[in-house]
């Protein structure tokens, strides 16, 4: 049984325009007191055949972790679109939170996003040059993936807390799975769920701590 649970993840500010930054509500549980932080990131897919132009756009450690529920707000920055190749701007990416303990991820929330010209006319007639502050982001919240990792929560002194070569292929393969152009056809691995499932209404109410 994991330590740490996420119980909810809203979507705030949704949509908006390409250039806004990104806001989530994360609402998670710990069932067992944790000795140090942990680590939650946010990275953009910036091409479903490239893993160079992924983008890590926020990495933060909160803490301490204690019994209790918890809520706060991640706040990042948008991709820089200098780093992504103009014909991979318009269309549907992934957008990938992680929560990691000394160095071992353990939960991964996936999620599809749809960037497209705010205008119906620009989108049935795209311009020849990208017309950025017209592109609109929006994050398809109610669709999320998640996947859960078995890690050690509690690791001896001294032992490697480096997750295995294996697992981190399995999970760079995934998330290239789901980073691919059509969302209907995504596979989905075996520990994946939608995030609703692990998702109690009395959870989501609580308040933080």
């Amino acid at each position: 049984m994991s330590a740490v649970n996420i119980t909810n993840v809203a979507v705030l500010d949704n949509p908006t325009a390409f250039l806004n930054p990104f806001q989530f509500e994360i609402s998670y549980e710990c069932l067992v007191a944790l000795d140090d932080d942990l680590e939650w990131k946010l990275t953009y897919v910036g091409s479903a055949e490239d893993e160079t132009y992924d983008q890590q756009l926020e990495s933060v450690f909160v803490g301490p972790v204690n019994v209790g529920t918890y809520r706060f707000v991640l706040q990042a920055d948008p991709p820089d679109p200098s780093k992504i190749r103009e014909e991979d701007i318009i269309g549907v990416t992934v957008l990938l939170l992680t929560c990691s303990y000394v160095g071992q991820e353990f939960m991964r929330v996936g999620y599809y996003v749809n960037n497209d010209y705010d205008d119906e006319q620009l989108r049935e007639e795209p311009p020849a040059k990208l017309l950025l502050d017209r592109v609109q982001r929006n994050i398809l919240a109610d669709k999320p993936r998640v996947t859960k990792f078995p890690i050690n929560f509690h690791p001896e002194p001294g032992t490697s807390t480096e997750q295995p070569q294996q697992e981190e292929a399995q999970q760079q393969e995934e998330a290239q799975q789901l980073a691919s152009p059509e969302p209907q056809t995504a596979p989905l691995e075996p520990q994946t769920a939608p995030l609703e499932s692990h998702v109690g209404d009395e959870i989501k109410q609580s308040a933080a701590v």
